[in-house]
């Protein structure tokens, strides 16, 4: 199944690249994957341009600096990398953190569950942080949200909850999903189990209680 990922980043310096990395190893790479500088102070720009200049499946795009700081800027950072995917023909969108680092068929793996499963509407995992935090336990939803770090839905799922939602207090994440769920689809939540690994330097995904909700009821 052909899919797109779009990956909105600010002052990201520090753990970008080794998302890149994760992604250059990909088993499934995707058509297209567009990394949105949401306006860095830092030297997220230089880092990623080479990789964009290098990799044809890879655009880098550019935003001015914004004086207003709240969380959905992230929301208009994805929307302008979603405008660059419109000519492309995909059957899944996935928003990807750049703070990430994973194994070579982490994105394979979620793919194969949608290929799997036709009413598959969104797909994801739990994630643990470097401190300890572990959102299968600590979180209030536990296994049953979709972290948002690597949040990945059917294109027609993502199209008819209207996307994601620019709540300037942020949960946009937790909007998308919950919303997936209530939905006329009548969506629904499934589980799987494996041993693969989601690593970075801020946080630990784990694909150990995979969390998939279906869209498609």
């Amino acid at each position: 199944m052909k899919y797109v990922l779009i990956t909105p980043a600010r002052n990201e310096e520090a753990f970008i690249e080794k998302t890149l990395a994760s992604m250059l190893k990909q088993t499934v790479l995707p058509e297209r994957w567009v990394i949105v500088d949401d306006g860095s102070t830092d030297d997220t720009a230089e880092i990623v341009a080479p990789f964009a200049e290098r990799t044809s499946w890879i655009e880098f795009l550019r935003r001015e600096q914004r004086t207003e700081r709240n969380f959905a800027g992230k929301v208009h950072a994805f929307k302008a990398g979603l405008e660059r995917v419109q000519s492309i023909d995909y059957e899944i969108i996935g928003n990807l953190d750049a703070d990430l680092s994973f194994d070579a068929d982490y994105l394979a793996f979620l793919i194969r569950k949608f290929a799997e499963d036709p009413r598959l509407g969104v797909a994801g995992t739990p994630f643990t942080q470097n401190s300890g935090y572990d959102s299968t336990k600590d979180s209030f939803e536990g296994e049953n949200h979709v972290a948002g770090g690597c949040q990945l839905f059917r294109r027609r799922c993502f199209e008819e909850i209207g996307g994601y939602v620019p709540n300037r207090v942020g949960g946009i994440d937790w909007v998308a999903v919950t919303t997936a769920r209530i939905t006329a689809l009548s969506a629904r939540l499934k589980e799987t189990l494996s041993d693969r690994c989601f690593l970075t330097e801020k946080r630990t995904i784990t694909s150990a209680g995979h969390r998939f909700g279906s869209c498609f009821g």
